[in-house]
């Protein structure tokens, strides 16, 4: 009985892991392209001079070798960076400017609209 439980630790553990992974495969992601959009640009105006740079030397090629690179590149990173949050123990659902991943039902917001100041005091409007 004791080794099932060990291995199911074990499991749950491997899978708490892989889910923390790409979780966090997926923020970085997703960060780099919003947040990181004048890199993307500048990266995507880099490879655009680097595919027309190498169609003298390989014509059918270039431009796939040089997406196939800047893709690679950035999965690469994205993937070494996940790796190294998820094994130092970082894990998404405990960062606070992540606190969408909680689901937490306790944090409610009330949402503030532009014409409240004019329209929140009045209660009801008499009609003839």
């Amino acid at each position: 009985m004791a080794i099932a439980r060990s291995q199911s630790t074990g499991s749950w553990a491997l899978l708490s892991l892989l889910k923390s992974f790409l979780i966090w495969m997926l923020i970085l992601e997703v960060c780099f392209l919003v947040i990181g959009f004048p890199i993307v640009t500048l990266i995507t105006a880099g490879a655009a001079v680097a595919a027309i740079a190498l169609l003298p030397l390989m014509p059918a090629n270039a431009v796939l070798f040089v997406v196939s690179v800047v893709i690679g590149a950035n999965l690469l990173g994205v993937t070494l960076l996940s790796i190294g949050l998820t094994l130092k123990g970082v894990y998404p659902h405990e960062v606070s400017w992540l606190g969408w991943l909680n689901q937490e039902a306790g944090s409610k917001q009330v949402p503030v609209y532009a014409a409240c100041p004019l329209t929140c005091d009045v209660n009801s409007i008499a009609l003839p």
